[in-house]
């Protein structure tokens, strides 16, 4: 297949290190995981936060996402792990690929929500933060997919389609080799990082607090990911017609529209502390409506 009219697949999906075997995909999850911290760190502490604490509180919402990623990436893949002469190892084979980003949001946020309380932190305050960075984080996640050779959709005939071996399990039965198909993962890395730009230019301009940034960042991955599901072929369950998948963004989109609306209405005012009350490091970490500090304000005047 001609290069410049496809994509190839890489051959290889890990490397050695020593006695040490590194698989892309755990190594671009973690670098993913990595610059989402960052990214909120640096939002966090222009908030008046302080940039350390969503370390501290990713170090509870990381492990509840990963293992909520893969228990919701198993429930809707059953028969792939559980048939007979299965290898029910496989289960816990995470550098292998699957993890859910709902299961993950949907376990990663209990584990941030506890996270917070422990820190004293607001937990919509870190959601808001944390969310630009999320997106990027899971654009990064993609490229390990790439690297595991899945996660492709629709056979096409456009210039970027995907060289997919017949080897490959996911293959669909029937159709010859040099077939190529729709690289679903590259639409989803590339609706992310323009998600994470839109969402950036927003809150520049509305200044979304009160959990309306994590909102925004539902409804736009969602729409995004329904759409590229919807052309997805790699094995999945199906109700009424759609994947599971396309119903969890069609319940992301409307957590959060309700998550929008609930939060205009509950807090008119704008927000002046990301930390629980009574639980300022230093006495009162106000931050006005430009996102600057009291004390900052006193000093200058």
């Amino acid at each position: 297949m001609n290069i410049f009219s496809s994509i190839p697949s890489p051959d290889i999906s890990s490397f050695e290190v020593g006695p040490v075997r590194i698989h892309f995909y755990a190594l671009f999850i973690l670098l993913g995981i990595a610059l989402a911290i960052w990214i909120g760190s640096r939002r966090f502490k222009q908030r008046g936060g302080e940039s350390g604490m969503i370390l501290d509180i990713a170090l509870w919402a990381v492990p509840f996402g990963i293992v909520g990623g893969r228990i919701f990436h198993v429930i809707t893949h059953w028969d792939f792990y559980f048939h007979p002469g299965a290898d029910i190892s496989k289960v816990f084979a995470i550098w292998e690929g699957g993890l859910a980003i709902f299961g993950a949001l949907a376990l990663g946020s209990l584990g941030a929500f506890i996270g917070a309380r422990t820190a004293g932190i607001k937990f919509l305050a870190f959601a808001d933060a944390i969310a630009p960075g999320v997106l990027v984080a899971q654009a990064i996640g993609r490229i390990g997919n790439y690297f595991n050779n899945e996660l492709f959709g629709l056979p096409t005939t456009l210039p970027w389609g995907l060289e997919i071996s017949t080897s490959n399990d996911a293959y669909p039965q029937g159709l010859p080799a040099g077939v190529l198909f729709h690289p679903t993962f590259l639409y989803e890395l590339i609706w992310n990082l323009i998600g994470f730009a839109s969402l950036i230019w927003l809150d520049r301009k509305l200044k979304l607090r009160w959990g309306q940034m994590f909102a925004a960042y539902l409804i736009t991955y969602s729409i995004g990911r329904a759409f590229i599901e919807s052309i997805r072929i790699d094995p999945s369950e199906y109700y009424f017609g759609l994947r599971t998948n396309v119903w969890s963004s069609i319940l992301g989109i409307a957590v959060g529209v309700a998550l929008l609306v609930w939060s205009r209405r509950r807090n008119p005012v704008a927000e002046t502390s990301v930390y629980l009350d009574g639980r300022e490091p230093n006495g009162p970490n106000v931050i006005d409506s430009e996102g600057t500090k009291a004390e900052e304000v006193e000093s200058k005047t």
